[in-house]
């Protein structure tokens, strides 16, 4: 640990910031710079592509690229491609996959594709007078940023509406520009944020010249202008059904008992937050692995959906399971924004290769192999607590960690993958093993 400070630090070169972190938080100097070195890509101009994807790089940092084959999805078959660390996940996804394979497959809807941008500021006067300002200015707020809306409209996006929004209940003279948006097959931040910032422009400058304003009225407050994440408004539906009969894999348990068993298990994370939470961090594994996969931003994805979960005023489960007259349904409904075009979709060659992997999906077709990819992984979580537990199948993928933590030789991962396909995968049991062999 160090308190030391350095001024000017994002204008030294790569290897100069290199030089400096390595000096002053590393005693075995040599070997830091060595690992930090081993990640750069020995083709330059690809380096330098990753090296101006943000600010102050160093070095590449590395996440598996897996595939999980074998989804049916609206009788289209996708192996979908997943960026992730986690043991077992992919191996869940492609589970799932194949189990409802011979079982109809997955079915989607996108129900809407609506997203929301806010302009947020200060108002002290007259509500009544700034209605009529709102009334007066809307068009010409279109009109201010018709350059910037031009080629989305081209592309069949834009902007749908305006809204004031009066919130002075909750903050005393706060009032909001509440914009819907449409942005095709863009995740559209930039052209959301380049137009609430030219909104706000516009509206604090005609203010300056409406009649229908005191002198004090006439001098509004910006606080703000940006994008929403909750997008509420842009939803997609993933589902698997299938005879309740059909459910049963082999005699150990019936598709009835497996069915109910797996209802209860979404009840509970219906009603109670604390399974709701872990619940729902188990349909993220599947889409943030997508997500991230894809070039779009899993962070945004995340606070919508966690948000959408709230929705109704306490936090519960994303997915939904029933039974009707003999039919098994297992559904979810999540709020997805996403791009197939701008930001790293074109310029990430990893990620140009993932969409082409899923056809050069659009936006909207995007969405919903998302969506099932969480399904999947949810499904699969869930199959595995009601059944067998959950640490059988992932201890046994988190094997290979384990080995590779002991620098396990070739030799030895062999023997003791063997080993343990029959007998309970842990830590100590794993190092115990390792000892005797060696």
């Amino acid at each position: 640990m160090s308190n030391e400070t350095i001024s000017g630090f994002s204008k030294l070169s790569k290897s100069k910031k290199i030089d400096w972190i390595v000096n002053t938080y590393f005693s075995n100097q040599e070997n830091a710079k060595k690992i930090l070195k081993q990640y750069w890509n020995s083709d330059e101009k690809l380096q330098q592509l990753h090296d101006e994807f943000i600010e102050n790089t160093i070095s590449n940092y590395y996440l598996p690229l897996g595939v999980a084959p074998n989804f049916l999805i609206n009788n289209t078959i996708y192996a979908v491609p997943m960026a992730i660390e986690e043991s077992s996940v992919v191996a869940a996804a492609s589970k799932a996959a194949k189990f409802w394979l011979d079982r109809g497959g997955f079915k989607t809807t996108v129900i809407s594709t609506t997203k929301i941008g806010q302009v947020h500021f200060m108002f002290h006067g007259n509500t009544n007078h700034l209605k009529a300002y709102f009334k007066a200015v809307k068009p010409k707020l279109l009109e201010a940023v018709k350059p910037l809306s031009k080629n989305m409209e081209k592309r069949g996006g834009g902007i749908l509406d305006i809204e004031l929004r009066d919130k002075t209940d909750q903050i005393s003279n706060y009032f909001q520009l509440h914009v819907s948006f449409e942005t095709a097959d863009a995740m559209g931040a930039n052209f959301i944020n380049s137009c609430l910032e030219q909104f706000a422009k516009t509206f604090k400058v005609e203010a300056l010249n409406f009649d229908g304003f005191t002198t004090e009225e006439q001098q509004l407050e910006i606080v703000m202008s940006i994008l929403s994440n909750y997008v509420p408004d842009c939803l997609v539906r993933a589902e698997v059904s299938c005879n309740v009969e059909d459910l049963a894999e082999n005699k150990s348990i019936s598709g009835e008992e497996f069915a109910n068993k797996f209802i209860q298990a979404v009840n509970i994370a219906e009603i109670e937050p604390y399974r709701a939470v872990t619940h729902n961090k188990g349909i993220m594994n599947g889409i943030d692995a997508v997500v991230l996969a894809t070039g779009n931003d899993f962070r945004a994805v995340e606070a919508g959906v966690h948000a959408y979960a709230s929705r109704n005023g306490s936090y519960s489960s994303l997915s939904h399971a029933k039974i009707e007259a003999g039919i098994f349904t297992f559904w979810m409904e999540i709020p997805l924004a996403l791009g197939t075009v701008g930001g790293l979709t074109n310029l990430h060659p990893l990620v140009k290769l993932a969409l082409e992997m899923l056809g050069k999906p659009s936006a909207k077709e995007l969405m919903q192999i998302v969506a099932v990819a969480g399904l999947a992984q949810n499904f699969a979580a869930l199959r595995s607590l009601t059944t067998t537990g959950i640490q059988e199948g992932h201890m046994k993928m988190h094997l290979m960690n384990i080995l590779n933590q002991f620098e396990a030789n070739a030799e030895e991962k062999i023997t003791l993958v063997n080993h343990f396909k029959t007998h309970t995968v842990s830590h100590s049991a794993v190092v115990e093993a390792l000892e005797k062999l060696r």
